[in-house]
Parts: C-alpha cells; structure tokens; sequence
C-alpha cells in the first residue's frame, strides 16, 4: 500500500492558517484589507483581551452576495482574479483567497453581512466548519466576529504572548491600514474603550499625528515627486528627530504596506549625512505606480513585493528626499519645551467635538528651521589637506568646495544666516548672535563639515596615481572569496588596486591608489573586496565618502582648543559656503538656535 495520502480539507486548512494566522494582528490586518476592498468608507474594530477572546470588524462595504457567503469560506475562493494574467495586475489587498478559510479553520466566526439590496445573512462557521445559516439585517456592510482564537489548536496558542504584547501588535497593524488608506476612518476599542481613530478625511498629517503624537506631526516635511513610471508622496521627518530602529519607516505601495530594503537604503542616501550613526528616520512614503510594474505574489503575508524598475524607484525615492531636505534650515532649537502642569489636551478632528483644554498650545512658536548659507577664509589653527598655514589672515590654497555663489543669494533665503561669535564656551562650543537669537556651534563637528565636503570633491575625481608600498599588504581569503576576486579582478585594477596571487588563496597588494588616507590602506582594500563578494560590484563612491570622513575627522580641530576672535569668525565664514552646513558627516548637529522668544522665555520676561 502506498505511502502517499491526500491530507483531509480540516487539516490542510489548519497548515494553512499557519501561513495566513499567527496571532490576532494576523486576523486583524486580513480582515481589515478585506474591508478596504470592498470600499467602505468606515471601519470598526472592537477587541477583547488583546483580540484573544474576541475580535470584531464593522465596515460599510460593498458587503457580500447572498449566493457568495457559504463560498467565501472554501480555500482558494476570491472575486478579486480569475486567470494568471491577474496576478500580474493585482489592485486589491486581498486576492489569494484564503483569509475566511485559515480564520474559520482556527476560531469560532460569526459573519453577517448584506449588500444592501436585500435581506442579509448571518453565517457561524466553527473550525472551518458551517454550523448556522439564516437571514439578518438588511445594513449595507459587513460584521464578523472572531472568538476563541486558536480554540481548537493549543500548541499555537501557547506561543503567543501577553496581552499587551499582542495589542500592541494589533495596534500597530491598525496604524498601518490608517497611514496607508488616510481615506478611510478607522476606529479601534479594546475592551469598551476606544484606543484608536483616524479622521478618514484623506489628510495623511492628521494620521500621522494621531499615531506619533503633535510633535512629530509638526517635525514632518511634506515630499511630493515623480518620474515616468512612479509617483511618490508622504512626509519625513526633519533630522533631528529619529529613532534607534528603523520600524517607523513605512512604505506604502499602491495603498499596500510593505517592506523593502532597496527603498531603505534610497531613504538612508536621501538623508545621506544628517542621520546620526545608528540612528533612523520617521518617514511614511507612498508609492503609486502600474500594477504590472510589482510583484505582490512573492510572499505569504504579502508584505515583501518585488519591482520592475527597482533602479528608477531608488533614484526618485532618493532624489526627493535630498531635494526636501535641501530646501530647509534644519538648525534645531536648544530650548526645552515646558510642559504645563496637570492639565490636559484633547484633540479631535471632529469639528463638532474638537475641545482644547489649554492655550499653551496656541502660544507655541516653531523656531525649529532658521537657517544659513556663507563666505571663504581659514586660519592657522585650520591647516588644509596639505598643511598650508594661514600667515597673517591669508587664505591658504584651501579650494572652496560648494556654495560660492552665496554672496549673491538674499540673507532671508540662506539656508545659514550670518552669525556674529561673542565667545567660546570650555574651548569647545562657539557662542554667536544675530537679530534672531544666539546660536551654539560645535567647532569641531563645524570644521569636520568644511573638510569633508572639501575632500569629497576631491576625491569625487581622484588622479590614476598610485602609491608604491615599501612592504607588501598580503590577504587571505576563503575558496569561495578567492573565485569572485578572480572573477572581478578587473573591478580593482580599473580603481588603481592590482592584487597578486601569493598562493592558496592568498593575495598580495604591492601599491594602492593615492587618495588612501595614510595608515587606512589594509581597511580600505579589505573594505572593497568585502563589498565585491557582498555586491559583486565595488562602489567606489561610498568607498571615497567614507575615506574623506576619515580624513576630515581627523585633521579637524578638537574640544579644549582655545580660538580667537578672528579664527572665530574664519571658521564661521567657512562654514556658511558648506552644501550642508548643518551636520557633520556623521549626522551629529552642527548648530543650535535658541530665539529671542525663548530666551525671554527661559528667564521668566514673558509667561
């Protein structure tokens, strides 16, 4: 007798609901984007503990056809594609057909439901199996409930967590549907209270605003930019505000949540270096673009998609964050903002409901964005890549990298505005003024800015020179490291680097492009051939940026150095010509602003 069998429908069901259904977020978001498919304009959820004992979905959708409801329950059962040529084009959510099947199979479901047109139907379903039929309200719209999650299979019930663990997870996928369908209304309550509501509206800030809180929302920057085949829209956060991990990056794809490591990595580019190290981004970002352009089928839960034209959505995704970010004065305020004490704010965007408890809301100035742009000059404690020092105030043969036109752009519109320095405070932080307040200018971090952009241009065309090396470099490599060095041998010898074979998989360097920074040679080839086994491709670009943050790092001037009036002023001069004064190359601030206002304010001379 054969070994083979046809697994019954109930436990094939269950496997499947392993892939669909993992915890009560995984019931929620299905139940949600089949809610949005079926065009309603308001949706309700309603939890008890966390949506472990029950779960329940109001929307006032399309609702489902009489004939349709005992088939909405079959594996595989969808309106949503009929051929494989749909796959290909999908514009809804859901389509694979498998969410009222893997949820049933794992709970007790009740599901009543109506088009509108006629009398509705009510449908208790129990561990995949139909239990009750009968008629219900006519109410356009559909209501499920789910209760007693994973009843029927305890070994999965036993993995899940707390139940704050577990609403956490289910307000975090109701956040995402809000983001991502800014349209719709979403409201959310948990155990008889409401934890949660968007406007539906279609104003994408308010949503922000109502998951982060007021000040991130007034922190955001609009963005709003396309090319031929793309469309990108949302809102990021100015640099000053981040985070230690990158899940408040969402990416919203044709109305789908998603996750991407090539957008990423074009929203790192785009904020390039006014990103602390380690530290991340809040940006939401909507994508549009033909369906036939992504791939939505290339994983279960539908979050991981795959593009057609991934190198052009890098460059538009990049581009229009640089462009944003370029057209701000991005000085953050050094003052604290007072919180009033035992009072309250609530905020509704209900214009019938909307209450503010306190005016200190009203009273709150943004200070944050006052900016500026500068001149040239250097000084003897200021030594340019060759070691030229300044004599008598001239300018040593230190090329003014970005910015020269500054002199012609009006005061009012500079990104950096003239400072005037009064001082300096522990040899360390430069103190300056102008009619708008008094700013704190971290001189190292300032000179490590002048110099970097100055190295990078640099380097942005380094000459075919090498250096010749007394003593050889040598480097080992693993047999499968050693066939892709071999491979791209080219790749090296076209950025001046020629490595040797020097036995089993050993390679010896004899000479090394001029533009190494002395003492980082070995780190830098290993660096590039780390990148070719990761990419097989070298980029010589990030190799470059990373040698002239080096080398700036290095030959800028550091804390406890005691400067004059003069080299004040020089290195504030310097500072005004930099492309992106604001940050150092390793995203730390350059400038904090403190405005007269809050200065007053900080000394009691306004309340």
């Amino acid at each position: 007798m054969g070994k083979i069998v046809q697994l019954p429908d109930e436990l094939s069901n269950k496997i499947a609901a392993g892939e669909v259904v993992e915890r009560p977020a995984s019931v929620v978001k299905e139940l949600l984007e089949n809610s949005v498919d079926a065009n309603s304009q308001w949706i309700k959820i309603e939890l008890e503990e966390a949506g472990l004992r029950s779960i329940k979905i109001i929307d006032d959708g399309d609702g489902i056809d009489p004939d349709d409801c005992e088939t909405a329950f079959f594996r595989h059962a969808t309106s949503k594609i009929e051929d494989e040529f749909d796959l290909f084009r999908v514009k809804t959510l859901g389509f694979r057909g498998e969410a009222l099947a893997s949820i049933s199979s794992v709970s007790q479901l009740t599901l009543r439901t109506s088009t509108g047109d006629q009398s509705g139907n009510e449908l208790v379903v129990h561990g995949g199996d139909i239990k009750d039929k009968q008629k219900h309200t006519k109410r356009k719209g559909t209501e499920i409930i789910v209760e007693n999650l994973f009843y029927n299979t305890p070994a999965r019930l036993k993995y899940l967590k707390t139940i704050h663990t577990e609403l956490g997870h289910v307000t975090d996928t109701i956040n995402k549907m809000a983001l991502s369908h800014p349209d719709i209304r979403f409201e959310c309550y948990h155990n008889g209270k409401r934890i949660f509501f968007s406007p539906g509206n279609g104003n994408l800030l308010q949503v922000i605003q109502q998951i982060y809180g007021k000040k991130i929302a007034q922190n955001m920057l609009q963005l709003e930019d396309d090319s031929l085949d793309y469309k990108v829209s949302g809102y990021i956060c100015k640099p000053e505000v981040t985070r230690s991990n990158r899940n408040f990056i969402s990416l919203i794809v044709n109305g789908r949540f998603i996750k991407n490591p090539v957008i990423n990595k074009a929203i790192f580019d785009g904020y390039h270096t006014f990103l602390p190290i380690g530290r991340y981004p809040i940006v939401i970002l909507q994508i549009e673009m033909d369906p036939y352009l992504v791939d939505v089928n290339v994983h279960p839960a539908k979050t991981e998609v795959r593009f057609s034209k991934e190198k052009e959505l890098f460059d538009v995704v990049k581009q229009s964050i640089y462009d944003v970010l370029h057209k701000q004065r991005l000085i953050p305020s050094g003052a604290k903002k007072e919180k009033p004490k035992s009072t309250q704010t609530t905020l509704s965007f209900d214009p019938m409901t909307r209450q503010d408890k306190t005016h200190d809301e009203k009273e709150q100035l943004e200070d944050i964005g006052h900016g500026f742009h500068i001149q040239e000059s250097f000084t003897s404690h200021f030594d340019d890549a060759d070691n030229h020092p300044v004599e008598n105030g001239q300018k040593p043969p230190y090329p003014n990298d970005i910015g020269s036109e500054s002199e012609e752009l009006d005061e009012e519109t500079e990104r950096m505005p003239l400072m005037y320095p009064i001082g300096q405070l522990h040899g360390t932080y430069i103190l300056a003024q102008n009619e708008k307040g008094l700013y704190m200018i971290d001189q190292h971090a300032a000179q490590e800015r002048i110099k970097y952009e100055f190295f990078k241009k640099k380097l942005g065309d380094p000459p075919n020179e090498v250096q010749a090396l007394s003593v050889p470099i040598s480097f080992e490599f693993t047999g499968k490291e050693a066939i892709i060095i071999e491979e791209h041998k080219e790749a090296f010898e076209r950025v001046g680097l020629f490595l040797e074979p020097f036995g089993d998989y050993s390679y010896i360097v004899r000479s090394y492009p001029s533009w190494f920074p002395n003492g980082e040679e070995e780190q830098i080839i290993r660096d590039m051939v780390e990148d070719l086994i990761q990419n097989r491709s070298i980029d010589i670009e990030k190799i470059r940026e990373e040698a002239a943050i080096l080398m700036s790092c290095k030959r800028s001037i550091k804390a406890n150095h005691y400067l004059n009036h003069q080299e004040m002023e020089y290195l504030l001069s310097e500072l005004r010509t930099c492309h992106d004064p604001f940050t150092c190359p390793h995203g730390r601030p350059i400038v904090i602003h403190f405005s007269e206002y809050e200065l007053q304010r900080m000394f009691k001379r306004i309340m």
